[in-house]
């Protein structure tokens, strides 16, 4: 059963009722305590703590089989909103942590009117709860706030201006301590860390795009760690992995005998997750018919498993994943367009390792590093260096599987080294044969066949036409910033290659 917590300020009504009840009323809290039916009530008071304790002790006279918290908080100011953040997030994560269902509730009445600003906020973006207002003429009742969290606003919010990002990430951790194995210093890279760590602070799902091997689950988790459900589970699902005939059944569990072989029930990977994140991996290799589940799942916040008839409640975070670009499996009727948009309120776009300009060498002394420490323990092993040659193949080479295959290149190079130098020749050996050719995946434009087929126009249009709409993305569509990264004098100059050679901009 869930516990029912009442979280709110105590205010100067409040303290007032303890000797003026009688004229004045029991005040808001007291009130609401009498009102509704709470496990626990936890109390802000910005008050000396002497005035905090005997408020307590007179609501606990009144209500003797509530739990009572107090919680003091020396505020520079009552109307200071970063310290009332602060003060109010601290009483919700511990109340969080006590309670393994806590159903919270926050009041709007007591304190002042930055501290119910403050409430509103947070129950409307990070910690969903109910909302009470109190009076003594009209009683206790759930506020109806016309302020939503919808589905346009955080996508509004992170195509914001750089600038504006850069302010808002100002305000959350400095070291952001979540997201240190996603090495990087390319803008593009930059610009998505920011957008995650703002999307970290809401329960709004988040929709993940990138080729294979960029490192999607990484930022999913490095999400749910840096969130407010950080202490529950995180539960990763492939989905493209899963046989069609058993999706129903690994996401939302079944009951025994719901079908042959299900001599026992078992909870899906829905229930598996609940107060926590569920991460589901390639998303877009799902069924028509999962997906049909899966869209009334998200929309109703529960699941019935198989061969059950009653449904259970789920409540989590949902981080969905593809390499795919779902826009365009909506166009083309292989992804249900309602889904798409329950899935898509905050979108992040990984880029391609060959996008992000300057990482390549972060990378390759971050995952070194990494691979050292993890076999030191091993027998025989001597930790590796790289000679400057093997850092040039490294640098030089287009990476088509992205972070995946730089990881996996340097971790056989470590393997098949045996001194202590990691030279030229051992990295072209630990290249698969798959991405290391003339022409692999179409990057090598100086190793071409020439003869039959081969159109120096062609290829020259090629070339220009990747780096345009590379030079647009990394600028995020301002063209003099484009222009600037591929050496163009000006943004009319961009506008004429792009004109020239197909490259549209963004709408």
């Amino acid at each position: 059963m869930p516990e029912h917590i009442l979280i709110c300020w105590v205010g100067q009504t409040d303290l007032k009722a303890m000797t003026e009840s009688a004229t004045n009323g029991v005040g808001p809290i007291a009130q609401a305590v009498g009102a509704r039916a709470f496990t626990e009530a936890v109390l802000l008071c910005n008050y000396p703590e002497a005035q905090g304790a005997a408020y307590a002790r007179w609501l606990r006279a009144r209500a003797p089989k509530l739990v009572i918290k107090l919680q003091h908080e020396k505020l520079t100011s009552p109307v200071h909103f970063g310290e009332i953040w602060l003060a109010a997030k601290r009483a919700v994560e511990d109340a969080r942590k006590r309670h393994a269902r806590p159903r919270l509730t926050f009041h709007l009445s007591p304190g002042t009117p930055p501290m119910a600003a403050v409430w509103i906020l947070i129950a409307k973006t990070r910690f969903p709860a109910e909302l009470l207002e109190s009076s003594r003429e009209h009683g206790v009742r759930t506020a109806d706030v016309p302020f939503e969290l919808s589905a346009d606003f955080v996508p509004d919010l992170l195509r914001d201006s750089d600038s504006r990002l850069e302010q808002l990430a100002a305000a959350l951790p400095p070291d952001a301590p979540e997201f240190a194995d996603i090495a990087h210093r390319s803008p593009a890279m930059k610009r998505v860390v920011q957008m995650a760590r703002l999307v970290a602070l809401r329960s709004v799902p988040v929709l993940i795009e990138g080729e294979s091997g960029t490192g999607k689950e990484l930022l999913a988790r490095a999400i749910h760690r840096s969130g407010a459900r950080r202490e529950r589970p995180f539960v990763a699902v492939n989905c493209g992995a899963i046989p069609a005939e058993l999706v129903e059944s690994q996401l939302f569990g079944h009951e025994k005998g719901a079908f042959t072989g299900a001599t026992q029930a078992r909870a899906g990977y829905f229930e598996a997750a609940d107060g926590g994140t569920l991460f589901l991996d390639e998303v877009g290799e799902l069924p028509p018919a999962a997906q049909v589940k899966l869209l009334r799942a998200v929309q109703e916040g529960e699941v019935t498993r198989v061969g059950a008839t009653a449904p259970r409640t789920v409540d989590l975070r949902l981080v969905a994943a593809t390499n795919r670009t779902l826009v365009n499996e909506v166009r083309a009727g292989r992804f249900r367009e309602d889904l798409f948009y329950r899935l898509a309120v905050a979108v992040l776009r990984l880029p391609p390792l060959h996008a992000r300009t300057g990482d390549v060498g972060l990378l390759v002394d971050h995952f070194l590093a990494a691979i050292n420490a993890e076999s030191q323990a091993q027998p025989g092993y001597r930790p590796k260096r790289l000679s400057s040659g093997a850092r040039n193949a490294l640098l030089a080479h287009a990476w088509p599987g992205n972070v995946r295959e730089l990881s996996n290149t340097l971790r056989r190079a470590a393997l098949w080294t045996l001194g202590d130098t990691i030279q030229a020749s051992d990295v072209r050996e630990a290249l698969l044969d798959s991405t290391r050719g003339p022409g692999a995946a179409g990057q090598d434009v100086l190793g071409r066949a020439m003869g039959e087929g081969f159109s120096l126009p062609d290829l020259l249009n090629e070339v220009a036409r990747h780096y345009l709409e590379r030079a647009l993305a990394e600028a995020n569509g301002n063209k003099s910033e484009a222009a600037r990264l591929v050496g163009l004098p000006s943004y009319q100059t961009l506008t004429n290659w792009m004109a020239r050679h197909g490259v549209k901009g963004k709408r």
